[in-house]
């Protein structure tokens, strides 16, 4: 079966980016990463991606000020132009309009940094702590024109400690989303996931393996 054709969408430094065009290096990877697109000229991705030899391009949304669908449908016609096939947002500070989503609905992933429909939005980590959960963690989904709201392809946990900060939660939840967007691109690439009524399925109920927090000894 082909590669998959994917593009990551970048505002910043873009390190969901990095992890997966690593993850795509391997020959049986389903997806080529093929194209990296900034909004924000300069993001310290584009480097990244470029020298990993991948082409980069930068469409600003600066200039199109409150006109989001008029830069949207400059990027769509950028995607087009590379026969993109699956749009990735990796740090992508955006609010898309539904006429954007529309165009690549079912196509088109983010990954976020809660358990998702738990902490929808910004400062997750924080508001996390504040609630005193045990658990916390990060969701990849595909997008719909309500944020961090589409059908959930996969889940990762972390426990929370009871010194955490912020800070030192965020960093967990990192290395866990540099786990599972590969692993959620892989599956979405290689025809594992399917969408009925709102929800993703995939035949695969993964480990049975429960996470107790606090762990009694």
């Amino acid at each position: 079966m082909a590669r998959r054709r994917v593009a990551i969408l970048i505002s910043g430094r873009g390190s969901n980016m990095t992890a997966l065009i690593e993850a795509a290096k391997a020959k049986d990877y389903p997806a080529e990463i093929v194209l990296v697109i900034s909004n924000i000229a300069g993001a310290g991705g584009l480097a990244k991606a470029s020298d990993a030899g991948i082409e980069i391009a930068t469409v600003e949304s600066k200039p199109f000020g409150k006109d989001r669908e008029a830069f949207e449908r400059k990027l769509h016609d950028v995607l087009v132009a590379h026969n993109i096939e699956l749009v990735c947002l990796a740090g992508f500070l955006r609010l898309l309009t539904p006429w954007f989503v529309k165009q690549w609905e079912g196509r088109m992933l983010n990954i976020h940094p809660a358990l998702l429909p738990s902490y929808r939005g910004l400062h997750t980590h924080e508001r996390a702590l504040a609630d005193g959960v045990k658990i916390h963690g990060a969701t990849v989904h595909f997008v719909v024109p309500e944020m961090d709201s589409g059908p959930i392809v996969m889940q990762g946990a972390v426990a929370v400690h009871d010194d955490d900060t912020p800070d030192t939660l965020a960093l967990r939840v990192l290395g866990v989303e540099h786990r599972i967007y590969p692993d959620a691109l892989r599956l979405v690439a290689s025809g594992g996931t399917r969408l009925e009524n709102g929800s993703c399925k995939t035949g695969n109920a993964g480990s049975d393996t429960a996470l107790i927090v606090p762990a009694i000894t």
